[in-house]
């Protein structure tokens, strides 16, 4: 057996986990004491920066004070999980399959080095080292813890108000862009309206162009009147005679485009008759051929 196991190596395995494990946990505590001088660092700054009246700086600050806190507290469960696991090699060396107290701490092992799994174990670490920005309130919570560390009489109703702002959508452009259209839009809706009131009041002059008749009783002075009225309605009708062309013009060239886009698709619909005529042609040929051989 022992030679199977020099063999492929097995006996080696457990020294080098070993030893991996070792070399982990010191490099995870120097780490931790370096990471923990910088958090002091980075807190007396951003206490600096309430007491200045900084707050947005202090804003932006605080986000990598949660980052490193909680990379710190990911060190910690991991060097105890290498704890846990050096504590029981020799079992995993012993068995095939790795035993239901050690999964956890070897996926969370796992798990940290390339920073990818899909396990639900790893949902802590997962959150722990997720590079998404923390929360308003947790960014708030921390301010204040570091503003009654360093004795801060800091007013947090200005951080609460900017904090609880509705992040703009700026993929959507800014809201005075996206209202202009509907401005612009107004004014075409009432030359719209000045056309339909201009075309019936021709239409009445039309009317009255019509029934107006000159009256006979009376002389010369009232026969002129007549003929003011209707110069004055046929110079009403040039307008919408104009607009009544262009209208049957628009509509004419429609059934022009219309026609021709009817011939077009038949002289398709006739192409594609006479390939799959010449196709069943070609086949029945083939099949003859086929036959005869």
């Amino acid at each position: 057996m022992s030679v199977l196991n020099q063999l492929f190596n097995r006996g080696l395995l457990g020294a080098k986990c070993k030893t991996c494990l070792t070399l982990a946990i010191s490099r995870i505590k120097l780490l931790q004491n370096k990471r923990d001088v910088h958090l002091k660092l980075m807190r007396k700054e951003i206490a600096e920066f309430l007491q200045a009246g900084q707050e947005a700086i202090a804003r932006i600050r605080v986000e990598h004070v949660i980052r490193e806190q909680n990379t710190w507290e990911v060190y910690e469960i991991l060097e105890l999980f290498c704890e846990f696991v050096l504590a029981r090699v020799p079992i995993l060396e012993s068995q095939r399959e790795c035993p239901t107290e050690l999964r956890e701490a070897v996926a969370s092992i796992i798990f940290s080095a390339p920073r990818c799994s899909d396990l639900p174990d790893l949902l802590n670490i997962i959150e722990k080292l997720s590079v998404s920005a923390p929360p308003a309130d947790v960014k708030l919570k921390v301010l204040k813890e570091i503003a009654l560390e360093y004795n801060i009489n800091w007013d947090s109703t200005k951080t609460e108000t900017e904090f609880s702002k509705k992040p703009e959508d700026l993929l959507n452009g800014p809201k005075q862009l996206a209202e202009q259209p509907h401005a612009h839009s107004k004014p075409e809706s009432r030359e719209d309206s000045s056309i339909v009131d201009h075309s019936a009041a021709s239409l009445n002059g039309k009317k009255v162009d019509r029934y107006v008749q000159p009256p006979t009783s009376l002389g010369s002075n009232s026969s002129v009147a007549p003929r003011i009225i209707g110069s004055s309605t046929r110079e009403q009708k040039v307008e919408p005679i104009s607009e009544i062309k262009s209208t049957s013009i628009q509509s004419s060239d429609v059934l022009k485009r219309a026609r021709a886009a009817i011939a077009a698709a038949e002289r398709a619909s006739a192409a594609a008759r006479a390939a799959a005529e010449l196709v069943n042609v070609r086949f029945t040929s083939l099949k003859l051929d086929e036959q005869k051989t």
